[in-house]
């Protein structure tokens, strides 16, 4: 496993709690969108054992073209010992990423592409709709879904709706609002879906798809193999073709 440590070059804060910590991108790193990789604070491997609370699985909110590694994140009044670290963390700071993987690149097979995202999982999404705004091959349009409850929306300059390239972006701040949206978007039985959030907005977003007819082969997780296949048999029960070529 190879550990690249870099430094914090910049850190912007996008709403009142959520930052994204901009790092410097090591010469031979790189990614792709949708990539989620492993954030590490400096003593997190000083023992014989990884310090996991100095550890975070993160989303890459940027693309390789824009030379920094964009890690995005929510940090609350009351949160955990990594996010209190963070909240005073400075530019300069060393830290590590390793184990970078992609569960959702940008499926180009001539179709419709959802984006059904709760809150910061806006971040894991931000790649892929950059990426298709500035090559759209191959894929017919992309309409983004999220919802917030804070209001405070991330991204605003990038989620904003481009008819003329055939991207839409609708946030919502409310339950009912948003599942009567993801409703109405299930009804292309032809669309691919991609779902990022918590485990059971995932769960009750694949309940609204599987209802209207969308199979698990639409369904795109930013999980890996073992946990993709957990939450997609729990709604999908008795399916057992739940790898998806992305490619």
């Amino acid at each position: 496993m190879q550990i690249y440590w870099t430094r914090i070059n910049k850190i912007t804060e996008e709403t009142p709690e959520v930052k994204t910590f901009l790092l410097d991108r090591p010469e031979d790193f790189t990614w792709e969108e949708g990539s989620h990789t492993h954030f590490a604070l400096e003593g997190f491997n000083a023992g014989d054992k990884p310090n996991r609370s100095l550890i975070r699985h993160m989303s890459i909110s940027t693309l390789p073209h824009e030379n920094t590694i964009g890690i995005t994140t929510r940090i609350k009044e009351q949160c955990s010992e990594f996010k209190t670290i963070l909240k005073t963390i400075e530019v300069g700071t060393k830290v590590a990423i390793f184990k970078t993987h992609s569960n959702v690149p940008l499926r180009r097979e001539n179709k419709n592409i959802y984006l059904l995202s709760s809150g910061v999982g806006l971040a894991t999404f931000r790649p892929l709709v950059l990426d298709y705004l500035e090559r759209a091959d191959n894929v017919n349009q992309i309409h983004s879904l999220n919802i917030d409850s804070t209001k405070d929306f991330l991204f605003p300059t990038v989620f904003k709706s481009a008819p003329d390239k055939n991207f839409t972006s609708l946030f919502v701040d409310n339950r009912k609002d948003y599942y009567e949206e993801a409703r109405n978007l299930a009804a292309d039985k032809s669309g691919i879906y991609y779902i990022v959030g918590s485990d059971e907005f995932i769960v009750q977003n694949m309940e609204v798809l599987r209802e209207r007819g969308i199979t698990p082969e639409q369904i795109m997780l930013d999980k890996r193999e073992k946990g993709r296949h957990e939450l997609l048999s729990s709604v999908y029960p008795g399916q057992d073709n739940f790898l998806i070529d992305a490619k």
